[in-house]
């Protein structure tokens, strides 16, 4: 039993990770109704962003210990990344396609498929040209903004600053192709390492078992940013207006509510949250281009599973899925079975899915089991809420 007990607080660690992005999943797509198959390539950039900090302070330490400080900087660095490229992504794509979820479906899905490439293949020469396209493309659109005859001459601006903003940024980055400091990726398609603080390292002992110091911290990560969202949406004058706009967006901006704003701060806050998902679990494995897509699937299922909309319901999701997972895919449930020679076939049948892939099917079936009897969730919409 002890083993069970280990297994589960283990899954719950799992769970917790999965709690923390769908928060920011369940931000966006229960309030807002965008589903963003990028969230997981945001919680990569929050991943990579713990690795950049760790890098930092590891040729900052001396000695004296600072390196075992770095993820309480890497954590805010990785909310600001992610909140930072989603708001770009809201800006730039998102907010033209409100109240078209397949156009929305395809343009996440294609814009998380850049964030994965450009990860693989980021250097010094790209980051260059992209920060020159943007500074000449976006700075002439701002100045020619000012003019008073601005829309008459929009389509012209757009149609010469664009191609001229591309040639410009090649020709620069076309230039510099012969540095090879520039050329050198900056973290390749391979996976990389992000080392534990030592005082995360270990575990408390419990018998011949041991409950990693890791799992612990990433749970009470889980509870602060669950009072921290719980705190936003119902005592901040942000999170009221959030809320307003989600019950009736016409009757918000008639009372004066910035909806525009508030679309965006919304989409930046959700995808803050995923950034900080993706620094906890760098504590629990290494770092690749798709680590994103690990948890994607399961972020959206506790999101479906507990209700969209509901927290409550997405805690309860969140633990089950990941208690679920790792209990069939560690084989811990197996081990219980086993003791019992009445129940030895569900012994049997339990093995077979005692791998990661496979515990997966056996609770994404469950899942569906589920939503046949309640589709709408754990805790469903009720009232006029569930009419909008």
């Amino acid at each position: 039993m002890i083993e069970l007990a280990v297994g589960i607080f283990n899954g719950i660690g799992i769970g917790s990770v999965l709690l923390i992005a769908a928060l920011g999943l369940a931000i966006v797509f229960g309030l807002m109704g965008v589903i963003n198959l990028a969230h997981g390539e945001l919680m990569m950039l929050g991943a990579y962003t713990t690795f950049v900090v760790q890098n930092f302070f590891r040729d900052l330490d001396a000695g004296d210990g600072i390196f075992g400080l770095y993820i309480f900087v890497a954590l805010p660095a990785a909310f600001l990344i992610s909140a930072m490229v989603g708001l770009i992504l809201e800006r730039g794509v998102i907010r033209f396609l409100y109240g078209r979820p397949l156009e929305t479906l395809l343009a996440t899905w294609g814009v998380s498929l850049i964030l994965r490439q450009l990860v693989r293949s980021v250097n010094w020469l790209l980051a260059i040209a992209i920060l020159l396209f943007c500074a000449l493309f976006f700075g002439g659109m701002w100045v020619l903004r000012r003019r008073p005859n601005w829309e008459g001459i929009k389509g012209w601006a757009i149609a010469v600053l664009l191609p001229l903003s591309l040639g410009i940024a090649g020709l620069a980055g076309w230039a510099m192709t012969g540095v090879n400091t520039l050329a050198q990726p900056w973290f390749g398609p391979r996976n990389v390492d992000v080392s534990t603080p030592p005082w995360l390292r270990g575990g408390l002992e419990v018998g011949a078992y041991r409950l990693p110091y890791s799992r612990m911290f990433i749970i009470v990560l889980t509870l602060l940013c669950l009072l921290a969202v719980y705190w936003f949406f119902n005592r901040s004058d942000w999170g009221l207006r959030i809320r307003s706009v989600t019950q009736n967006r016409s009757m918000s901006a008639c009372l004066g509510i910035p909806t525009e704003t508030v679309d965006a701060l919304t989409f930046a806050l959700g995808s803050g949250l995923a950034g900080i998902a993706g620094c906890a679990i760098t504590l629990l494995g290494s770092v690749g281009p798709n680590v994103g897509q690990n948890y994607i699937v399961d972020t959206f299922m506790v999101v479906v599973v507990g209700g969209v909309g509901n927290m409550f319901g997405a805690i309860l999701a969140a633990l089950a899925i990941g208690v679920s997972t790792y209990l069939l895919g560690s084989g811990a449930l197996v081990g219980v079975f086993d003791d019992i020679n009445a129940l030895q076939f569900v012994a049997e049948f339990l093995r077979f899915f005692t791998s990661t892939s496979m515990a997966r099917v056996m609770v994404f079936a469950l899942i569906i089991a589920f939503l046949q009897v309640k589709p709408s969730g754990i805790f469903p919409q009720k009232g006029r809420t569930a009419e909008l």
